[in-house]
């Protein structure tokens, strides 16, 4: 059913079917385990040999039917629900990398992740080359060594939010026999789909426009089932030969397309365990629901906060792809041609007490941490999210220290406007 419904109906309808006399909503499975009468029929789970549930740390009803919606609504063969988006992509490239091992990412990349990336997985042995976007395909392909095992990108940047070109990058990593995983938060399925602008593997953080109203943190590994790992089987040891901790099994041989999920579930879940709690998966389940109306409101709020500021005096640049004479104008236009998401980034004229002051000065907008949320809010990444890094890492990572990071909420967006307004004549 789900591969006929088109994508408003998957995000209602897709992941679980209520069957007669059954739950219309998706249930809370709050268990950490489930019984089984048979002994046998347990150790045929353990050895994946039998599909079922046993323990939540590897498999749960209310997250996998989550899973399964997520995966339908970006065209995959299957998903993985993690604890965050931080999980998400530390999984996503775990799942393929080990010491000694190195991958090439876009350097436009959330913060957060520049730090997991350039520093924490070094710790681990595992090293990666940061490029720009902009680079020529001389330039990126000059990065690639032997020991290159994927490559990395996010669709809208967070917080500079400039769009990737996504085929460009899946056919340089290809190219180099490696796949390409996308963040996909900020565009989400709505907007864009990397898996049919080449893309191998999504991540999300379901934290954001998925959850759409700040109740849960999660994330997601979606795989397309497209990269063929047993072409490059040298490359990827833990997926193409056997694994000695599940008796020899080797999951692409066993599980085909399925392989990289299974994969990650059965040796990282197991071992690392950043699951989300059911109740959880079951509010990210609530904001899917309405996903693709949600997302239609940001952008077109976001089109015109976006045009207000691109004309205010105030304002010294703005830096959203709706915008004609915006830099990625083109490339929102070929990825993004039904709108892009609710976030802005833009500097106003002043120094860095400017943008703090107008801040401060805000009624209705919230300043937090977080971001693609129902409600509009407001960060300065340079003296919050991006806090840790030097002014150099923070012009790497293409945040500017006078960026300010506007969210657009779904409210009246006169309301949203007059709270700007009122903010701007106090600086």
């Amino acid at each position: 059913m789900d591969k006929k419904l088109r994508i408003g109906s998957l995000c209602v309808q897709a992941g679980y079917k209520a069957k007669n006399g059954e739950p219309i909503e998706l249930p809370i499975i709050q268990s950490t385990t489930f019984k089984y009468d048979d002994s046998d029929e347990m150790a045929q789970l353990f050895d994946l040999k039998k599909e079922g549930y046993f323990y939540t740390r590897l498999q749960n009803p209310t997250n996998d039917a989550v899973a399964a919606k997520i995966a339908a609504l970006e065209g995959g063969v299957g998903a993985v629900l993690t604890s965050s988006g931080q999980a998400a992509n530390f999984y996503a490239l775990f799942n393929i990398c080990e010491a000694g091992d190195h991958f090439v990412t876009s350097n436009e990349i959330y913060g957060g992740t520049f730090n997991l990336f350039g520093v924490t997985l070094k710790k681990l042995g595992i090293e990666c080359t940061f490029v720009s976007p902009e680079a020529s395909d001389e330039e990126i392909q000059a990065a690639f060594r032997p020991n290159t095992k994927a490559m990395f990108g996010e669709t809208i940047t967070n917080p500079g939010c400039a769009v990737l070109d996504i085929e460009r990058f899946a056919r340089i990593a290809h190219q180099n026999g490696v796949p390409l995983i996308i963040d996909n938060t900020f565009a989400t399925p709505i907007n864009c789909r990397p898996f049919e602008w080449g893309a191998d593997i999504v991540t999300h953080s379901t934290t954001k426009y998925m959850d759409g109203f700040a109740t849960q943190v999660g994330g997601a590994v979606v795989d397309s089932g497209n990269f063929d790992w047993m072409k490059y089987a040298e490359k990827f040891p833990g997926l193409c030969t056997p694994d000695e901790s599940y008796h020899g099994l080797t999951y692409v041989k066993a599980f085909g397309k399925m392989g990289y999920t299974t994969k990650l579930v059965a040796q990282l879940m197991r071992d690392l365990g950043s699951i989300p709690a059911p109740q959880n998966s079951f509010l990210l389940n609530i904001g899917l629901q309405t996903l693709h109306l949600r997302m239609a409101q940001h952008c077109k709020n976001a089109q015109r906060v976006a045009e207000f500021l691109h004309d205010c005096p105030k304002v010294a640049w703005v830096h959203y792809c709706g915008l004609k004479d915006d830099k990625y104008y083109e490339l929102g236009q070929k990825y993004l041609p039904n709108g892009s998401c609710g976030v802005i980034a833009f500097g106003l004229k002043g120094d860095r007490e400017t943008a703090i002051k107008w801040m401060d000065s805000l009624e209705m907008i919230n300043i937090v941490t977080h971001v693609a949320d129902a409600r509009t809010c407001v960060l300065h990444p340079a003296s919050h999210t991006h806090r840790q890094l030097s002014d150099e890492q923070l012009r790497e990572a293409g945040v500017a220290p006078d960026l300010i990071r506007l969210s657009v909420g779904i409210e009246d967006v006169e309301d949203i406007l007059d709270d700007i307004k009122q903010a701007l004549e106090k600086i």
